[in-house]
């Protein structure tokens, strides 16, 4: 396979220049948008929407801007999110429609109108079929992604608990999974808690959505369910490395179906892929509270393969400098620290994104040969 193009630019603008909304249009230009047949073709642009209480999420005006450049191609665009598995305020379509609207995200303001993609309660998906998928036979997807003619992923590039990192491959494998599809991908492993580091404190079940957690009241300790579906939203949510998994390759196991799950979406239809590596939290946009970014800002990168565009982003991110005041600088200065010689892996040491990045390439989702074009 061919190296993949990249196409990047840098956040700078001139004094009384070039808006950061019109320079994106630009770069999506430049990497070959318009060579996607747009004339009355329904248009998905999945995006996270922001967890309530959370700041780090992509403005609304960088939505606006690809939703603007597709309607002057002649497409009919849509912002789209399916519903979430854990406990917050996405949970169902109506919930996650406030939600999207606090965060600014209104069809005024996108330009747009706004679809939960797998219905009021999550349950409104289709089984896709998985080429060459080796964990994943059928992958759940949200109806309204599916129903598209044209997908087009815009991602926060971030860090993340579980997955080292979200970007292009977790916008569209995880985001576009219904309710049903999100279990799918998390069901790898179940947690296990340590009760000599448990503190009964019960953050972890608070962040649980299935029962899978329950605190036992006489030893103040948490113990788990046979409900427990493996998800790691505990795991994020435990400040005394209390919690691991009982599977010891979990994690691995979902960056691998995440990938199948985002070939399932793509296959067979046009599709491009956008990252902005901004305000790059250390943890998933799903938090209802960010941390201080760990990593300076980057730029905006495009590209027709949603793997050399992960690959892209992961390389420009380590070869950055750690920002001191965050959650991977406080890890870089405790005593004892191990550097595992990658930003992600010290931000979030239980995590693994290299699966995901793997099991991408083998199953043909993309490359991570890639050519860096840059955009003054």
């Amino acid at each position: 396979m061919e190296k993949a193009k990249v196409y990047f630019t840098d956040f700078r603008t001139p004094a009384y220049g070039e808006p950061l909304p019109k320079k994106l249009q630009r770069l999506l230009k430049t990497a070959g948008i318009g060579d996607i047949d747009f004339d009355g073709k329904f248009v998905a642009i999945k995006i996270h929407f922001g967890e309530h209480g959370n700041l780090s999420f992509l403005r609304p005006n960088y939505a606006r801007a690809v939703v603007d450049l597709v309607r002057e191609l002649g497409g009919k665009p849509f912002l789209t999110d399916c519903n979430t598995m854990y406990p917050g305020y996405r949970k169902n379509a109506l919930e996650h429609l406030y939600c999207a609207w606090e965060n600014g995200f209104t069809p005024l303001a996108a330009g747009c109108p706004i679809l939960i993609a797998d219905g009021l309660k999550g349950t409104d998906d289709v089984a896709v079929p998985v080429a060459g998928g080796e964990y994943v036979k059928e992958a759940y997807i949200g109806r309204a992604v599916m129903d598209a003619d044209v997908f087009i992923s815009l991602n926060h590039f971030k860090g993340h608990e579980d997955a080292g990192f979200g970007g292009a491959i977790k916008n569209i494998g995880m985001g576009c999974g219904s309710r049903a599809g999100k279990k799918d991908q998390h069901s790898s492993g179940k947690a296990q808690i340590d009760d000599a580091l448990c503190r009964g404190c019960r953050k972890c079940q608070k962040e649980c959505a299935n029962g899978g957690l329950v605190y036992d009241a006489e030893r103040r300790k948490m113990t788990v369910s046979d409900n427990c579906v493996g998800c790691g939203r505990c795991l994020g949510a435990c400040n005394f490395d209390a919690i691991s998994f009982s599977n010891w390759n979990a994690v691995e196991m979902l960056g691998r179906k995440m990938a199948e799950y985002a070939k399932a979406v793509v296959d067979g239809r046009p599709n491009f892929h956008i990252s902005l590596i901004v305000d790059v939290s250390p943890n998933c946009d799903c938090h209802q509270e960010n941390d201080a970014p760990i990593l300076p800002d980057i730029g905006m990168l495009a590209s027709f393969d949603p793997l050399a565009l992960d690959q892209a982003c992961v390389d420009l991110c380590q070869a950055a400098t750690p920002l001191r005041n965050s959650q991977l600088g406080d890890n870089i200065a405790k005593p004892g620290f191990h550097d595992h010689h990658d930003h992600f892996k010290n931000n979030n040491p239980v995590s693994d994104w290299t699966a995901c990045l793997d099991q991408a390439a083998k199953i043909g989702l993309g490359t991570r040969d890639y050519e860096l074009v840059t955009i003054k």
